[in-house]
């Protein structure tokens, strides 16, 4: 089975396109990825903290005030009970936090609270009374079956309530009683609020979990998830605030970011972890999309591409065409000659080698020509060699004199050739005479020759006109120069040499074309000794 050459450069083309293409959008995905949790891990573990934060200092501030309620002169001996009451239904009032705020003689007997609740009865199994004797003290989240009972609750809802507890000194620090505190579980969910719309803003689906440590219980969250309780790795991080990314079996991931509730000051935390998360599936959207993007971008360019390696096989190929075309003519017995190409190295030489073997077939007898066999080129290079340009110059003689038109002798010689041998070698250097020989066909024309003398040295004889020869002459050889000066790539390595070229012209007036080869060669060394990469003309006299 043959497969069409053009085809096969296409099909090249967009395989190497869609390779390039996928593993681009694995590495920017992956990286990409990597952000995105970084950044989106870091936003919600700065949530976390801050919101931790809240609680503590919220907590911190209102032990405060309980505290320096209790330094009033209203509760020490003899305690006036009425006073106290209205501080602490002014505090009440002012806070509406506080569900119940009241003051406890050293036995647990209520003296005064507000709204006269629980007055005269005793709280003495109360934790927050106990702990209130010996220091401050903050309680966590909990039910009271005193209060429920007795303060309004308009939403039905279970009502939780926090404990603040400080015990009430004399003057010698003599324990007169406790002044306790219940906070409605209310500014708990209004710091919730507050976080998830600074996030919303940020963080698309995002949850807030207030977790107790003590039973891992959720206090805070999803409405038909509190109160039971959260296993969560994050809650095995006590004591640091970070963010990690949770793979929960048989269910969707999460992106989560934690902190840990550790108290304010000289005031110790609740214990609380403050968990808020993001499903990965959400957090890692945009770079999903931006993989499709790059993948469906990088599909239209291999097709686009492939349509290009179609028309780069076409160009490269059309010269191979013309030649097997030819060559099927020439074998059918017909007429044809071997298109000769200069541009692409490679064709240059498979188009002069299969002309020479044509012109050698085709012809019954040697003919004296410049290119009727191998042993008139020169071995590294094939070009033709000082023997060929004999034979050349008798038939370009004559017809220069049938045509009343001249013919410009070019003596020209690398400048920093002996440098190149002796840093890089001489294997170096002779595929850099090759690549030399190369450019110079690129830079003439077909019915024009070019022939290595030796060594570095190049001689080219350049049909031109009678009128302005040396314009002429000058022009290819400026465009010599530019070609030569461009670096060469052999081997991995950059080489670089220059160009120095001497010129005369014979015109039919001038018999003896070996006398301008000589004038041209004197001013060659003109133009190395004048500085080098330059042009020298010498006429005769």
């Amino acid at each position: 089975m043959s497969i069409n050459l053009r085809t096969l450069f296409a099909g090249a083309f967009a395989a190497v396109i869609i390779l390039l293409t996928v593993l681009l959008s694995y590495l920017i995905g992956n990286e990409t990825t990597k952000t995105a949790e970084v950044t989106n891990g870091k936003s919600l573990a700065e949530a976390a903290y801050q919101m931790s934060y809240n609680l503590d200092h919220f907590m911190w501030t209102r032990a405060g005030e309980i505290e320096m309620l209790g330094k009033l002169r209203a509760f020490q001996e003899p305690v006036n009970k009425e006073e106290i009451a209205e501080l602490l239904n002014q505090l009440k009032e002012s806070l509406p936090v506080f569900s119940w705020i009241g003051y406890a003689d050293t036995k647990g007997s209520v003296l005064a609270a507000t709204g006269n609740i629980l007055e005269g009865r005793s709280m003495e199994e109360q934790p927050v009374f106990q702990n209130g004797l010996q220091a401050p003290y903050i309680g966590d989240e909990h039910d009271d079956s005193l209060l429920t009972e007795i303060l309004p609750n308009p939403s039905g809802e279970r009502l939780q309530f926090v404990d603040i507890g400080v015990p009430v000194k004399d003057k010698s620090g003599q324990t007169l009683g406790v002044l306790a505190a219940h906070l409605s579980w209310e500014w708990a969910r209004q710091a919730e609020s507050s976080i998830l719309a600074t996030l919303k803003e940020r963080v698309e689906g995002a949850e807030v979990y207030v977790v107790s440590n003590n039973n891992h219980r959720i206090l805070l969250g999803p409405s038909n998830q509190v109160g039971k309780q959260m296993p969560d790795s994050a809650l095995a991080r006590q004591g640091r605030s970070s963010w990690l990314v949770e793979e929960h079996k048989g269910s969707q991931s999460f992106l989560t970011g934690y902190a840990y509730g550790d108290g304010e000051m000289d005031l110790p935390g609740l214990g609380w972890s403050v968990i808020i998360r993001q499903p990965a599936d959400i957090a890692l959207a945009p770079v999903r999309k931006l993989q499709n993007n790059i993948v469906l971008s990088g599909m239209a360019i291999a097709v686009l591409f492939g349509i290009a390696g179609w028309l780069c096989a076409g160009w490269m190929i059309r010269p191979l065409q013309r030649i097997s075309e030819s060559a099927d003519l020439l074998s059918s017995g017909g007429k044809a000659e071997i298109p000769e190409f200069k541009r692409i190295k490679d064709l240059s030489m498979l188009s002069r080698s299969l002309r020479n073997l044509v012109n050698k077939l085709t012809r019954p007898e040697p003919e004296p020509f410049y290119m009727s066999d191998m042993t008139r080129h020169d071995p590294l290079t094939g070009l033709p060699n000082r023997t060929a340009l004999d034979d050349y110059l008798a038939h370009a003689v004559n017809k220069a004199k049938r045509n009343r038109s001249t013919l410009s002798f070019l003596y020209l010689g690398l400048d920093g050739f002996k440098k190149v041998n002796e840093t890089l070698g001489h294997k170096i250097g002779d595929k850099l005479l090759q690549e030399v020989s190369f450019r110079l066909l690129e830079s003439t024309r077909e019915n024009e020759m070019i022939t290595r003398i030796g060594g570095d040295e190049f001689v080219v004889i350049l049909h031109t006109s009678a009128a302005k020869p040396m314009q002429e002459a000058e022009a290819v050889a400026k465009r010599i120069i530019d070609k030569i000066n461009q670096p060469f790539l052999i081997d991995g390595e950059f080489v670089h040499v220059g160009c120095s070229i001497g010129a005369a012209v014979w015109s039919p007036e001038n018999q003896d074309t070996s006398e301008i080869l000589r004038l041209a060669d004197d001013a060659y060394y003109i133009s190395k000794r004048s500085g080098k990469n330059r042009i020298t003309f010498e006429t005769a006299v």
